[in-house]
């Protein structure tokens, strides 16, 4: 008998397979839309919640797959309204979620993770302090949308209104897996999420930014820039020494020109080390080559990190200096500072 652990998640089986497999078992073919629509429609976290198919073909399935949602470990909520959640995956695993709210501009944000861990060792992160264990699965991947879009409806009354990937780990490394949860989530006989309101943040790998252009993204993209050039960059993360910024907007334009989709710049403001008027004279400079909004982030403190974030009106000279070469900028003061749910501070901590 198979054990439990070695049971093919049913999640990974696109509706082909899927209408393969209810014909090899002998059902209808319409069985397989069924399956796929409680799967990716209705958020079935049980094969007994499939109520429209036939008790033995249920338990068929059981018998012959898993079905791994994950589930809710802990919730803080923040002083500002942010909520973040950490969740446990079926083999133990934690990783977090934030619910971003902006309810006067009716503006709901997830943030969600692709990794457990994550191998880029940025100085300033926390969550580079972790070793990477895996990538998430893409259900594991939609079940953090799904149960946060659930919070979003319960506190705010209003469902997510936009998605980033920008929580733990470095979305193009695992870049099949995070490549099916967008489908999942946008498909048009599913929850129908628009892309365009879908933002895949990146530490910059070059490679991978071309093949988000190949295969016809329509989503939105992020570089995490923080500093604008590469002896700053190398200083404070290493993928910068395979990837340096020339080879990256070379990448970057390429996606521009193949996608039109929106590309932005992050960009963490450490104090007296990339907020100076020079810093932002180089900023404006790589964002000449296509069109790019920068958002600059306060720096949130992580324990062992020695950056201290740069004064407010320090940031807010940078802005104007940024704006003044024709930079289309926006200042991000954090969020969920108070239970280490900001930018940068996802670690799992108790």
């Amino acid at each position: 008998m198979v054990s439990k652990s070695d049971l093919i998640d049913i999640r990974r089986l696109s509706l082909q397979e899927l209408e393969s497999l209810v014909k090899e078992l002998g059902q209808p073919r319409f069985r397989a839309r069924q399956i796929h629509s409680w799967l990716w429609t209705k958020g079935a976290r049980s094969f007994d919640e499939m109520t429209d198919l036939p008790k033995g073909f249920r338990q068929t399935l059981r018998e012959r797959f898993a079905l791994r949602p994950i589930e809710i470990d802990k919730v803080q909520h923040s002083l500002d309204g942010t909520i973040k959640t950490r969740f446990r995956l079926y083999d133990g695993h934690l990783i977090e979620s934030v619910l971003i709210p902006v309810p006067e501009d009716k503006r709901f944000t997830v943030c969600v993770s692709s990794q457990v861990g994550c191998s880029l060792t940025c100085k300033f992160c926390a969550t580079g302090r972790m070793k990477r264990v895996r990538n998430l699965e893409p259900g594991e991947i939609f079940d953090q949308f799904w149960l946060v879009n659930q919070q979003s409806m319960e506190h705010y009354g209003h469902p997510l209104t936009n998605i980033v990937y920008m929580g733990m780990g470095e979305p193009l490394l695992a870049y099949r897996n995070v490549w099916r949860s967008i489908e999942r989530i946008t498909d048009p006989e599913g929850l129908n999420f628009s892309p365009r309101r879908i933002t895949v943040s990146t530490a910059g790998i070059a490679r991978m930014i071309r093949q988000l252009a190949d295969d016809g993204a329509r989503f939105n993209l992020a570089l995490s820039l923080h500093a604008a050039d590469d002896e700053k960059r190398n200083q404070i993360m290493p993928i910068n020494e395979h990837n340096n910024l020339a080879v990256l907007m070379d990448a970057l334009e390429y996606f521009w020109h193949r996608t039109r989709n929106r590309i932005s710049y992050e960009y963490i403001a450490f104090a007296g080390f990339n907020d100076q008027p020079e810093d932002a004279d180089r900023l404006a400079r790589l964002c000449r080559r296509f069109p790019v909004r920068v958002n600059i982030i306060e720096y949130n403190p992580v324990e062992g990190v020695s950056f201290t974030k740069s004064p407010e009106d320090q940031i807010d000279a940078f802005a104007r200096r940024l704006r003044k070469h024709g930079v289309m900028v926006t200042v991000r003061r954090s969020r969920g500072k108070d239970i280490d749910a900001a930018c940068g501070q996802l670690a799992n901590k108790g």
